[in-house]
């Protein structure tokens, strides 16, 4: 495109000027065929010949891997192909009930500013800790968002950060940077130019310069697109929008009329494996209090037509590789935008992590193909050597792309009001009964076991005892079927989501709690 609410005091953080990380690279190899003559064999270190003794390498494995986050979603399932893989989170949806899933009981009352602090603040947590040590090892760590900070706790602590480092993400993240990298690789954005404006004449003189027209899409390098994107077409928008743009880089187009997609890759040695598309669902005021906020995907055949497909695939692989030549290696989400008047491709945004789509990109029929796209990304921070070739495996995932339909909604609390939850909806399957209500079917442990679109998981984030209030993360909804059409939401997707809804139980408090949204999904 790709990352909570009971908060209190944030943990005291330093600042800290090494980074950790991705092992040393270099140029992106020319070719993303690799056979076994082709790949450099390390002396003393494991070789796995192919995809199906990687799949044997994870199925045996014995160095402790662990996922840490507000929430155990991300990577939810991957421990069904990687033994030792285990969560750490903060919030715990299955009440204990979770074989893989660990979770602090004592949580005393902390005001968080981000995931990045509610990551730290777990590996900082003296159960967390002791149940590290239990277990033995030198854990590896994976999370969606991290900083210097993390890098400096998981040097102390002898663990190992197996993300890019902080620094190197950082400067990918800018989408001045990405543009700048993308135009390199061949990989274009929509019509665009590079500069800075202090008034609405030089943006209008920036846009001239490349032949833009008037109506203009802004953006300046870093953050949430809802809130660093700026359609300006005339002095009056620049007027509302001049405090955030003057003074910055700035990324200008021209302003299309486009269909996002969402994708994730993984940049290995071998070259760039990308994954399914899928679309966005956005802006729901069912799912979301933010205009134009993220909440959920659709991952079908018909996302892309093939000529889209296979146009997006060659600009993900591009941009995959020139990143690599940077040093980058392992998981990212792009956006890819479609221009529905003249039927370009080009490329969106850039978000060097693990993202909210990996849910889906996990558990798709190319995952089980191959392996889960994630995998990869672990092979690049192993003690091995492997061979795979990236064409078979990139024709192969776009081939099976015509087989899977999944979907997801991101439910957060659309009101303005705050009060406790007595009662919370249960982790697990859901399903609708003859009567067509939404009921609670078993405890499970992911959906990837869901067969067909009656039925449904849900993760709970938020349970009793916490608050609700604007934004505050519900949960995830995550089943077989499409959840938007025609730019609005099924009849089914509704049925779900009133469903989720009435099983919450909550009283209005006395007095207002300080609570602040930091985003447990992501």
């Amino acid at each position: 495109m790709a990352d909570t609410p009971e908060t209190t005091t944030a943990p005291e953080t330093t600042t800290a000027p090494e980074t950790t990380t991705a092992p040393e690279t270099t140029t992106a190899p020319e070719t993303t065929t690799a056979t076994a003559e082709t790949t450099t064999r390390t002396p003393g270190r494991r070789y796995l010949d192919g995809i199906s003794e990687i799949r044997t390498f994870f199925r045996t494995n014995e160095e402790p891997i662990y996922f840490v986050g507000p929430t155990a979603f991300n990577l939810l399932g991957i421990d069904r192909w990687v033994r030792n893989f285990h969560y750490i989170a903060y919030y715990d949806s299955w009440d204990g009930q979770h074989p893989r899933v660990f979770a602090p009981v004592n949580r005393p009352p902390v005001e968080f500013e981000s995931a990045e602090d509610i990551n730290n603040y777990l590996l900082r947590d003296p159960e967390v800790q002791q149940y590290l040590r239990r277990r033995g090892g030198r854990p590896k760590i994976a999370m969606v968002f991290f900083d210097a900070e993390t890098e400096k706790i998981c040097r102390e602590r002898g663990y190992d950060l197996i993300l890019p480092s902080d620094e190197l993400r950082r400067r990918l993240d800018s989408k001045i940077e990405t543009t700048r990298l993308g135009n390199e690789a061949g990989a274009p954005s929509v019509p665009n130019v590079l500069g800075s404006a202090d008034t609405y004449q030089e943006l209008l003189e920036l846009a001239e310069s490349a032949h833009l027209g008037t109506d203009l899409v802004v953006q300046t390098p870093y953050g949430d697109s809802g809130k660093t994107t700026f359609f300006i077409k005339a002095e009056a928008d620049w007027d509302r929008s001049s405090g955030d743009i003057v003074g910055q880089q700035l990324k200008v187009m021209k302003r299309i009329n486009n269909r996002a997609v969402a994708v994730e890759a993984c940049i290995t040695r071998h070259g760039t494996v990308v994954g399914p598309f899928m679309t966005d669902l956005t802006g729901y005021p069912e799912l979301t209090p933010y205009k134009g906020g993220w909440c959920g995907n659709d991952l079908f055949p018909e996302a892309l037509s093939d000529a889209h497909r296979e146009a997006a695939i060659a600009n993900v692989r591009k941009l995959g590789d020139r990143l690599a030549q940077e040093g980058y290696l392992g998981f990212l989400e792009i956006d890819v935008l479609i221009d529905i008047d003249t039927d370009e491709v080009y490329l969106g945004e850039l978000n060097p992590r693990i993202s909210g789509t990996s849910s889906m990109t996990n558990v798709t029929a190319g995952a089980y193909a191959d392996v889960p796209l994630f995998l990869f990304h672990l092979l690049e921070y192993m003690d091995v050597d492997y061979s795979v070739s990236v064409e078979e495996i990139n024709a192969r995932w776009r081939d099976l792309a015509a087989v899977d339909t999944w979907s997801q909604l991101i439910m957060k609390e659309p009101t303005d009001s705050v009060e406790r939850i007595l009662a919370a909806p249960r982790t697990g399957t859901w399903h609708f009964d003859d009567g067509g209500q939404l009921r609670f079917q078993r405890v499970s442990q992911d959906w990837h076991d869901l067969a067909g679109e009656d039925e449904a998981f849900y993760l709970r984030v938020y349970g009793p005892g916490d608050y609700l209030f604007k934004g505050a993360d519900l949960g995830i909804l995550v089943t077989k079927g499409r959840m938007q059409s025609g730019g609005a939401l099924t009849p089914r997707a509704r049925r779900y989501i009133e469903g989720i809804r009435r099983s919450y139980v909550t009283e209005a408090v006395p007095e207002t709690p300080v609570v602040m949204t930091v985003d447990a999904v992501k």
